[in-house]
């Protein structure tokens, strides 16, 4: 396998990782529906998961947390 095709995975993630709210959010818009539940499920596991570094669980709350906001803008109760 060619290790250049795991880079737009890992550019992906370092926006969602990045702690900017633009980023993330520039980031998740490109993720389609399906996989947008995984990421938010994977963003909520490596806060609660141990084996993760302190700084990537709060990178995870931060990411969670803007896309949470988003996404209560963008479809309101």
């Amino acid at each position: 396998m060619n290790m250049n095709s795991f880079e737009p995975l890992e550019s992906l993630w370092g926006d969602l990782l990045s702690r900017d709210p633009t980023r993330v959010i520039s980031a998740f818009e490109k993720i389609d529906p399906h996989s947008r539940l995984n990421v938010i499920k994977h963003l909520k596991t490596m806060t609660r998961e141990k084996g993760w570094h302190i700084e990537q669980k709060e990178s995870a709350r931060i990411a969670a947390k803007v896309i949470q906001s988003y996404l209560q803008k963008d479809h309101p109760h």
